[in-house]
């Protein structure tokens, strides 16, 4: 296997938004200054979501303005509504994510509203978004369990995948957000969604709970997905479910990349050397196995 992987990195979003310690606005700007410099292509920078719902990112304007952007690396922001958008728009923002569930009573916990009232609150999202030239990614939680309705179906699973590629989304990232996946529960997950939306529209973003996470990619890279989310020392986890460890580390996954033969673009000490770093401004040791066995003796 001799090919090419892009990797989102979702730390400064994904994996800040739910740390209990918080992590000032000049800290993030460093941390995706940092990133940028280790080859990563798609660095997901914050998110324009209520601060009464994430205290931890209020302050997406000034992370966002404070970036030192580089030539073909892609900043992207979550954006839960209209409202958030429009303030994604003000800063200069030029590629947003939309995000839902495939379970009902997870989405109706986390956002607030049913599947179906979520698709509707992204369409004028879309329509803008088309209109402006801003390009929009597409997240599906709880694609291989919920920590409310356990087995989620996966006819729900490609139901709301394939209703975010219509709707204009470029690429829809599948989410198991407990990390209760395994490798031929997430193959076969992936092997249903892509008989509906291309594979190369599609990523994975899994989380590493029961350890799992790592199988779970390789797997899913033999049907042909080849674009992988996420953060740099394990950061974050899922504020619903008991236990969850958190995102796969992106030290990791490129460790294991690079040992398939398979280029990520990524300097993987820089990228190690990054996770050490913001192990540190969170007062852990790393979440990243690969981190901690590259550190310096």
């Amino acid at each position: 296997m001799n090919d090419f992987v892009r990797i989102v990195e979702v730390g400064p979003r994904d994996g800040l938004q739910n740390e209990k310690t918080h992590v000032a606005t000049a800290d993030k700007i460093q941390l995706i200054g940092r990133l940028s410099a280790t080859g990563l292509k798609t660095i997901e920078a914050t998110s324009f979501v209520s601060p009464r719902w994430v205290p931890q990112l209020a302050d997406a304007a000034e992370v966002y303005a404070g970036i030192q952007r580089r030539p073909g690396v892609a900043y992207p922001v979550l954006v839960p509504n209209e409202q958030g958008y429009e303030r994604a728009l003000a800063v200069g923002v030029r590629e947003v994510a939309v995000f839902t569930a495939a379970s009902e009573q997870f989405n109706r916990t986390n956002t607030n509203a049913g599947i179906d009232e979520s698709l509707q609150r992204f369409a004028p999202i879309l329509a803008r978004a088309a209109a402006d030239g801003v390009k929009v990614r597409g997240y599906v939680s709880t694609v291989l369990g919920c920590p409310y309705q356990g087995e989620v179906p996966l006819a729900d699973v490609v139901r709301v995948a394939a209703a975010l590629h219509r709707m204009g989304c470029y690429e829809v990232s599948l989410g198991d957000t407990i990390g209760v996946g395994t490798p031929r529960k997430a193959r076969t997950m992936l092997k249903a969604v892509a008989a509906e939306v291309p594979v190369d529209a599609l990523a994975l973003h899994f989380h590493d709970t029961y350890g799992q996470a790592l199988a779970n990619i390789a797997s899913c890279l033999e049907e042909g997905v080849r674009v992988v989310d996420a953060a740099v020392s394990g950061a974050g986890g899922c504020p619903y479910a008991r236990g969850a460890s958190g995102n796969v580390a992106s030290e990791d996954v490129v460790y294991m990349l690079h040992g398939m033969g398979i280029e990520t673009g990524v300097d993987l000490l820089a990228l190690a050397e990054t996770g050490r770093w913001l192990a540190g401004r969170l007062g852990r040791e790393t979440g990243s196995r690969t981190g901690r066995a590259l550190a310096p003796t």
